[in-house]
């Protein structure tokens, strides 16, 4: 027993909601890998001493959940281009040099999701239509940009913050009212919810849903309940739906492959080792 287990886990306060030592979990025996996931609630006022001690207890990296996506990243050595951009990180590496390394890989999941439930959907040439502008909307915006979109038609309840994303992430951007939001549905072959609205405990999601084009593809980034009003909407005019879960899923893969050196398959197994 001197061969070393390696750790890895997830930090967040509170910590009970998160999937990820399901899934984790799910990969480690699926691959008969000997290591553990392990959920921590750590305090904001803990993390920068819990981060420092964690490589010395064996941890090889870990997940970061709310609320210290955006703090951890005053907290490690180095933070890849992609979590700079996003201004948050959701995967930290511990390297062997005891340096830690920030990532962000939920504009990864976000694409592979795409690319899994909607292998025809292709970004050349694509209008995409955006609902929000929070974190969640920066990976996915990001990530869009990334893959070659021609044009992001963004929506959000507060107008200055959609002009701000618009500010950073340049002219692919065309900035829509709240009130107009239906209308943009029109021009779209992809249109995304990256909002909480339409989750369960929220409001429902009220943008009218008449201009989908049938064929669009549809995404929803809520994924409690995995059927949301706006995808069962969006099936019954004829559209392609892609729920969010996979998104979860797949962003889950990096990390999982940087710690434990195998990359792991997100397919239906996996799905319903998750689903409650």
């Amino acid at each position: 027993m001197t061969e070393n287990v390696p750790l890895a886990g997830v930090i967040g306060q509170p910590i009970h909601q998160s999937m990820s030592p399901v899934l984790h979990g799910h990969w480690l025996r699926r691959y008969g890998i000997r290591g553990h996931y392990i959920p921590m609630e750590v305090a904001s006022a803990d993390l920068g001493e819990v981060l420092r001690a964690m490589p010395r207890m064996g941890f090889v990296g870990c997940n970061v959940t709310i609320p210290h996506k955006v703090k951890v990243l005053d907290l490690v050595d180095q933070i890849t281009d992609r979590a700079t951009i996003i201004g948050a990180a959701n995967t930290l590496i511990f390297r062997r040099d005891g340096k830690i390394m920030a990532d962000n890989t939920d504009g990864f999941g976000f694409i592979e999701n795409l690319r899994q439930g909607a292998p025809h959907w292709t970004p050349k040439d694509c209008t995409v239509a955006v609902l929000g502008a929070g974190g969640a909307c920066r990976a996915v915006v990001s990530a869009l940009i990334d893959a070659g979109v021609a044009r992001i038609l963004l929506s959000n309840r507060t107008r200055i913050k959609a002009e701000q994303l618009q500010y950073e992430f340049g002219k692919r951007i065309q900035v829509v009212d709240w009130v107009q939001a239906g209308n943009m549905l029109e021009e779209a072959s992809l249109v995304v919810n990256t909002t909480a609205l339409g989750m369960t405990g929220q409001p429902e999601l009220r943008v009218p849903l008449d201009g989908l084009q049938r064929g669009a593809v549809v995404t929803d980034l809520v994924y409690n309940p995995l059927r949301t009003h706006l995808l069962d909407e969006a099936q019954r005019r004829g559209c392609h739906i892609v729920d969010g879960l996979g998104m979860l899923l797949h962003q889950a893969v990096p990390g999982f492959e940087r710690w434990f050196g195998q990359r792991p398959e997100v397919d239906e197994d996996l799905r319903l080792a998750v689903l409650p």
